[in-house]
């Protein structure tokens, strides 16, 4: 498990290269959107970090975990 706080700006940064899926309120699981038992990373914004492109509530990224911890571990430098 990745877990890591991003400002809006870092998610931008790992959203694009990286496709996020929206969910709603609902918490994403492996079998919706017939997706199958792959890798994928959960985005959770709240309404207060909203802006006009991300609404609330839970992102799925489906992507190689490591090369998410490849981008988010670039964020740091």
């Amino acid at each position: 498990m990745l877990r890591a706080v991003l400002s809006v700006n870092d998610c931008e940064k790992v959203v694009s290269s990286h496709r996020a899926t929206f969910f709603g309120e609902v918490f994403p699981s492996l079998s919706e959107n017939g997706t199958e038992a792959g890798d994928f990373a959960v985005l959770r914004f709240a309404a207060e970090e909203t802006d006009e492109k991300w609404r609330p509530g839970y992102y799925r990224l489906d992507s190689d975990l490591r090369e998410l911890n490849d981008v988010l571990r670039d964020l740091q430098l």
